[in-house]
């Protein structure tokens, strides 16, 4: 169910409280997150345009997107993420924890 790959992207913790875990993914080409599902809804935001190539367990989706670019999605969907691209990317990963005490 994961990617047969040996470059594991490298997550750098920028908060983490009991609101919400802010993490930046950084991966070289053909990084990526390894199988794992998140217990609570989150964000991404491009830091760097590039390929995602998202592994579902049963296909394989490249999704292109750009520098500044985001997307959301709800918990417990399970995935592995990797670097389609020929050059290295970034993103940040905003997941909320308790979305009631966002102020």
């Amino acid at each position: 169910m994961t990617f047969a790959c040996t470059i594991p992207a490298v997550p750098t913790v920028q908060q983490d409280d009991e609101v919400v875990r802010i993490t930046r993914w950084d991966f070289e080409p053909g990084a990526a997150t390894g199988w794992h599902s998140h217990g609570w809804p989150y964000f991404v935001i491009m830091l760097v345009a590039g390929t995602l190539r998202v592994h579902d367990g049963k296909t394989v989706r490249e999704v292109p997107l750009k520098a500044g670019e985001s997307y959301r999605r709800p918990s417990g969907i399970e995935h592995d993420v990797m670097n389609g691209s020929p050059h290295p990317i970034a993103f940040v990963e905003i997941e909320v924890k308790r979305p009631g005490d966002l102020v």
